[in-house]
């Protein structure tokens, strides 16, 4: 089976699939001090939950935005699962043909995502990946990845207003019934949940337009189902959408991959 791992600043995303078929799932929180072992120890556990050895593990892929971690990745990898993984990253084959001024700086995850959103539903489309920063990515109909757009997620837009302000203090990230707040919580609120919604909806609005006036809009990450029921502008959610882009890079790869 192969093992997909998604390295966010906050969390964590994990997959196994068997050909293309998924079987488990898991998320949690990136720890940006762990050594190889205590990936090793986590991972058993994570799989024990669901019932499955690391014995399965055949392939493991691997897109990291913390490069702190990649050291202890690669080490449990080759030391545990027995599998060199395919890095994603400058040299590994994705398909995808950059239009980026700099194509190496274009993050693994959003190259996945732009392999997975195309695949799953054509071209033109825009991903949203809702995570510790919001990207906004566009590839247009014949699957090149032209770019897009990066902003301060939920979370760290939160800690900012707070850390920053002495009468504010920290609020659920939840959507009140009315954009108008009618006391200080609720007013947070509206800026932060609505606030988010209006930055979308205008930046899909601005980016559909720039690829011809229309597009599929497909959001994921952690936060996506927070925004996504709020607007009418997201077609679909895909949870998973950066670990089915991994899968497929893999298939690229995987000649030179360890089994």
């Amino acid at each position: 089976m192969l093992l997909a791992v998604d390295v966010g600043n906050t969390n964590v995303t994990l997959a196994l699939f068997e050909g293309d078929k998924l079987v488990a799932d898991w998320r949690v929180t990136s720890h940006r001090e762990r050594t190889a072992d205590e990936m090793a120890v986590e991972l058993k556990d994570l799989f024990s939950l669901r019932g499955f050895d690391l014995s399965v593990v055949s392939g493991v892929v691997i897109a990291s935005v913390v490069p702190n971690l990649n050291p202890a990745l690669i080490e449990a990898s080759r030391r545990y699962l027995k599998c060199e993984p395919v890095m994603v990253g400058p040299g590994v084959k994705t398909s995808v043909r950059i239009r980026y001024e700099n194509p190496k700086d274009v993050g693994a995850d959003r190259i996945a995502n732009a392999l997975a959103a195309y695949s799953k539903y054509g071209g033109p489309v825009v991903v949203i990946d809702f995570g510790t920063a919001v990207t906004y990515d566009a590839i247009n109909a014949q699957g090149d990845y032209l770019g897009g757009a990066i902003a301060p997620g939920v979370e760290i837009s939160l800690d900012a207003l707070v850390s920053h302000t002495a009468m504010l203090r920290r609020v659920e990230a939840v959507a009140p019934d009315s954009v108008i707040g009618r006391n200080t919580v609720t007013s947070i609120q509206s800026g932060l949940v609505w606030g988010f919604v209006a930055q979308v909806e205008g930046m899909v609005e601005r980016m559909v337009a720039e690829l011809g006036g229309t597009a599929k809009v497909i959001a994921t990450g952690g936060q996506a189902s927070l925004v996504a029921g709020l607007t009418h502008v997201i077609e679909a959610t895909d949870p998973l959408l950066t670990l089915e882009g991994l899968r497929l890079i893999y298939l690229q790869n995987a000649d030179g991959a360890g089994h």
